[in-house]
């Protein structure tokens, strides 16, 4: 499949993983500036409801094609904006958002892909995961919600999980969304400064933001362990809110175009259809 200019500068390179070696500010494969970016995110909207809407017409003929795409990143990194400013560009009605807040009792109960498998999205839609099962891989290693030895055959479960998914005709689509620590701070300040967002802070994000040293470490062994050939990472820097719309944009249109998506042929003879309807009588 041929990709883009960002798309091959994000995908993360296999080997040993070192964030803070990855830029946090920056505009990897693209030349232009603040509205150029913005400019070709929306030039990017006729194409991908386009594609879309060819998807969400080959389940009619039984296609079980469908897209994941998963945002993982810390605080404030951006995961609603993605969801407002790049999947807000494709018709809604083909779109399934799932977002993974704290395991419930029952959901503890079970295998953590127990609920992981409940939120993926149906033949034909375009799914997004706010969050997903690497919450499990990530804070329950950070924070000790499970042992060690669980968490690490964790990495090998969700490998499995994923390679049989693209099996099943699911394109995944999996970016960390890469922000910086004082961004970060910017960013909580902002929402502490503006009572309009006051409900989008929560007095817990100071205690996550403490172990941010552990999160970069846990990012880190996560994404090495977990980026395949059918399932591959991308770091997205996201200091740039622009920069990280337009990626996530760009690596969904990409991901779209590469599966040849064709509109159904007519069950029906279409001549005979054509001169039903020019022979019908008035309607009165």
């Amino acid at each position: 499949m041929t990709t883009s200019a960002i798309a091959d500068a994000v995908r993360l390179a296999p080997g040993r993983v070192d964030l803070t070696a990855i830029e946090t500010d920056a505009a990897p494969g693209f030349d232009g500036s603040k509205s150029d970016g913005k400019a070709a995110l929306a030039a990017m909207a006729p194409e991908l409801a386009d594609l879309q809407e060819r998807l969400w017409a080959e389940r009619t003929a039984g296609s079980e094609r469908r897209v994941l795409v998963v945002l993982q990143g810390m605080d404030t990194s951006g995961k609603g904006g993605v969801l407002r400013h790049t999947i807000g560009l494709v018709d809604p009605q083909g779109v399934r958002i799932t977002s993974f807040k704290a395991p419930t009792e029952e959901e503890r109960a079970q295998d953590f892909l127990w609920r992981i498998e409940k939120g993926l999205p149906a033949a034909g839609y375009i799914g997004v995961f706010d969050r997903s099962h690497y919450e499990d891989v990530l804070i329950a290693r950070v924070r000790g919600f499970a042992d060690p030895t669980e968490v690490e055959r964790r990495y090998g479960a969700i490998n499995e999980f994923e390679a049989r998914l693209a099996d099943e005709g699911v394109s995944i689509i999996k970016c960390m969304l890469h922000i910086g620590a004082d961004e970060q701070k910017v960013r909580l300040a902002e929402r502490l400064a503006n009572p309009e967002k006051h409900w989008k802070y929560n007095p817990g994000d100071l205690d996550e933001r403490a172990l941010w040293p552990a999160y970069r470490e846990a990012y880190e062994v996560a994404l090495e362990r977990t980026s395949t050939d059918v399932a591959p990472w991308h770091v997205v820097p996201s200091d740039k809110k622009w920069f990280r719309n337009l990626a996530v944009g760009q690596l969904l249109l990409d991901t779209l175009r590469g599966l040849d998506l064709q509109w159904p042929e007519a069950d029906f003879d279409v001549a005979a259809e054509q001169q039903r309807l020019a022979e019908e009588a008035p309607v009165r």
